[in-house]
C-alpha cells in the first residue's frame, strides 16, 4: 500500500486529482495553524538553548539523519555540547519525554533516535512534546539543541531552520497531503533559513514553485561506507568485496530504491526487499531461504540487533559536500546561533 502511494504521490496523474478536495481542506488547517502561531494566539516556546530545525516538506526519507549527523559532529567539534531531540517515530514515547541509552529498546524510543544516539554519542531525548524534551537535553547541560523533524512542530522555538530535499524526488507533484506528499506548501522553503539538496536537483517540481531552490541549495551526496556484521563475527569490509554473487538488500526506509541504486552502481547484484518506512522486522522477514549475505541501512539495523546472525550487514551512510559548501553551511548555522568561540 505505502508503494502505491508513493507511485500515486510522485506522479500527476488523475488518482491523486481525486484527492484534491481533500488536500485543500488540509492546507486550510496547516495555514490557519501557522497563522495563530505568527499572531500569537498558539503560544511558541523556547528552549533556552538555540535550537536548529533538521525536517523536510514531504512525507518519507529525504537524508535528513545523516545530515542531522554531519551537523552534529561538526559542532560537537568546536567544542559545543550537542543535544539531539526528535519525536520518536513509532515509539511507546509519550508526553513525558525520556533520554535514549545504548541500552534503549527501539520499540520504545524509536528507531532514528537510536541510531543517531549511538553513532554520535549526544545526549538524545524523544517525546511527542518537544519543547518538554528540548528542556529536558537543557537540563542535561547541553549547549545547542538539533532537532531531527519537527519542521511542522510550531510549537518548538527555533534559530535555525534547515529544508532537506531529495532531489531525485523534489516536491512529487507538489500536492498537499493526501493528494501528494507535501506537509506544507512547496512554497515555504522561501521561509528556510537553508536549503540541502540529497543528491542532483533531478526533479522537475524544484524549479516550478516560484522560489529560485537550486540557487539557494547546497548539495549534499549520501556516500555509503563499509558494510558491518551485525553479529561482530569479522572486520568491516568494503561493499566491492560482496561482488561476484548476489545479494539481498533489506531497506524499511522512506526511499528504498536510493538504498538500492547505491548498492547497484557499486557493481554488487541486488535482489531487492522494499519495506515500509519504520518496519518492525523480525527474524522471519529476512529468511530468504539461503545464505546470501543481507545488506541494510543502519537504520534497519537496529531493529535487528537482536537476532543477528552471520548473514546480516548494516551499511552506514554518510553526508558529503564540497569542502566550500560544507565550510559555508557550518559558518551560517553558526551565525544563526549566535555561536561565540571559547
Amino acid at each position: 500500500m505505502e508503494q502505491r502511494v508513493t507511485k500515486l504521490w510522485y506522479q500527476d496523474n488523475a488518482g491523486s486529482a481525486l484527492l484534491q478536495p481533500l488536500s485543500w481542506l488540509y492546507g486550510g488547517i496547516v495555514e490557519l495553524r501557522r497563522k495563530a502561531y505568527q499572531r500569537g494566539w498558539l503560544t511558541t516556546l523556547g528552549a533556552a538553548r538555540p535550537v536548529i530545525i533538521v525536517g523536510n516538506l514531504t512525507v518519507g526519507g529525504t537524508g535528513k539523519t545523516p545530515l542531522v549527523t554531519w551537523l552534529v559532529r561538526r559542532l560537537s567539534g568546536l567544542g559545543l555540547r550537542v543535544g539531539i531531540v526528535s519525536r520518536g517515530y513509532g515509539s511507546l514515547a509519550a508526553q513525558a519525554p525520556r533520554l535514549v541509552t545504548e541500552e534503549s529498546n527501539w520499540r520504545e524510543v524509536g528507531d532514528e533516535p537510536l541510531l543517531l544516539h549511538l553513532v554520535t554519542g549526544c545526549v538524545t531525548a524523544v517525546g511527542h512534546d518537544r519543547v518538554a524534551a528540548a528542556r529536558l537535553l537543557v537540563n542535561q547541560g547541553v549547549d545547542v539543541i538539533v532537532a531531527d523533524d519537527g519542521l511542522q512542530h510550531l510549537r518548538l522555538a527555533r534559530s535555525c531552520e534547515i529544508v532537506v530535499i531529495d532531489g531525485a524526488r523534489g516536491f512529487g507533484n507538489r500536492r498537499l497531503l493526501p493528494a501528494g506528499p507535501l506537509r506544507e506548501p512547496a512554497s515555504r522553503v522561501a521561509d528556510a533559513d537553508l536549503l540541502v539538496i540529497n543528491g542532483l536537483p533531478e526533479h522537475s517540481s524544484l524549479r516550478r514553485v516560484g522560489v529560485p531552490v537550486e540557487e539557494r541549495a547546497m548539495l549534499m551526496t549520501l556516500m555509503p561506507g563499509e558494510a558491518v556484521r551485525l553479529d561482530g563475527g569479522e572486520s568491516p569490509r568494503p561493499l566491492h568485496e560482496f561482488r561476484g554473487r548476489p545479494v539481498h538488500a533489506v531497506a524499511g526506509i522512506g526511499n528504498p530504491e536510493r538504498f538500492f541504486r547505491d548498492l547497484t552502481i557499486r557493481g554488487l547484484k541486488v535482489i531487492e526487499h522494499p519495506f515500509p518506512d519504520h518496519y518492525p522486522f523480525g527474524a522471519r522477514d529476512l529468511s530468504f531461504g539461503d545464505d546470501l549475505p543481507v545488506l541494510m541501512t543502519q537504520k534497519d539495523a537496529v531493529k535487528c540487533l537482536g537476532f543477528a546472525d552471520s548473514r546480516l550487514w548494516s551499511v552506514p551512510t554518510a553526508a558529503t559536500f564540497s569542502e566550500i559548501q560544507a565550510r559555508d553551511l557550518l559558518e551560517r548555522v553558526l551565525q544563526k546561533i549566535n555561536y561565540q568561540p571559547r
